[in-house]
């Protein structure tokens, strides 16, 4: 099989690889009409461009992607539930509903390649074994592809009394093993700003973070020791993060974590 004018297309640029996956971003959009011209050059000059993740799937490791996700396929490949019998399909059930993702993430294997939706958003690459310490907990709505080799499980805030004056949700999703996970993010990686916690703690002012480490300590309290000293400080209540491990944080991108990642929304 040879597919043209697609990664060698002279508008298209691989920005990232790792494990099955690559990024490609489209650094010009010449399907625009007249009238979104103009719009549409400033927007790519400031980076605003669509971003695609290409599974190369080798017979070997599958792909789980967002459902919905997928726009096309070529080669021997077949979509699967990804479902290993009924207490595995409860508990996807279960999971998706306090997570806000979807419950059943198909799951393509094979050989060949398959091509996601395009997005807006950046794409991040990641290695829950080798870059987050084994296990990741992501922020709601962020997850979009990940090789098969890594399995999914709902974690819970561990002060879930604040969770919805804080931004997150009772449940988040975590993700370990080894392998190569696809998330989108509303910065690039070169605007992530990563600490390393040692025994030590982070409060963030809203749900900045992308992703940390599972093993730590996730709650939500006041700013100050009191009700006054949070009135006083401004802050109200901060998403803490305690313990030994990474969190990835966006400083510069408002929260805005729910954006459809097939809709084409900036």
């Amino acid at each position: 099989m040879r597919i043209y004018n697609f990664t060698d297309n002279d508008d298209v640029d691989i920005v990232a690889q790792q494990g099955i996956f690559q990024v490609i971003e489209w650094k010009r959009d010449l399907s625009v009409g007249y009238g979104d011209a103009i719009s549409a050059y400033f927007a790519s000059e400031m980076n605003v461009r669509r971003r695609q993740v290409i599974c190369n799937l080798n017979g070997r490791v599958g792909a789980t992607v967002q459902a919905g996700a997928m726009q096309w396929v070529a080669g021997n490949i077949e979509a699967t539930t990804g479902v290993k019998g009924v207490g595995d399909f409860i508990g996807k059930m279960a999971r998706g509903a306090v997570t806000k993702e979807s419950a059943i993430k198909p799951e393509y294997v094979g050989s060949g390649m398959l091509v996601l939706e395009p997005t807006y958003r950046h794409i991040l690459l990641l290695d829950p074994m080798r870059q987050m310490g084994g296990s990741m907990t992501v922020n709601d709505g962020l997850f979009y592809a990940c090789e098969s080799t890594v399995s999914q499980r709902a974690v819970m805030v561990s002060r879930p009394s604040a969770m919805v004056a804080g931004g997150e949700g009772l449940f988040n999703l975590a993700l370990e093993g080894a392998g190569t996970v696809a998330l989108e993010s509303p910065v690039p990686a070169s605007e992530l700003v990563t600490i390393d916690l040692e025994n030590d703690v982070l409060k963030i002012d809203g749900n900045f973070a992308i992703a940390w480490t599972s093993g730590l300590q996730f709650t939500v309290e006041r700013s100050g020791k009191t009700l006054i000293g949070s009135a006083a400080s401004g802050e109200g209540l901060v998403n803490v993060y305690r313990g030994s491990g990474r969190v990835l944080l966006a400083p510069v991108a408002a929260p805005t974590f729910g954006i459809n990642a097939g809709s084409g929304s900036v």
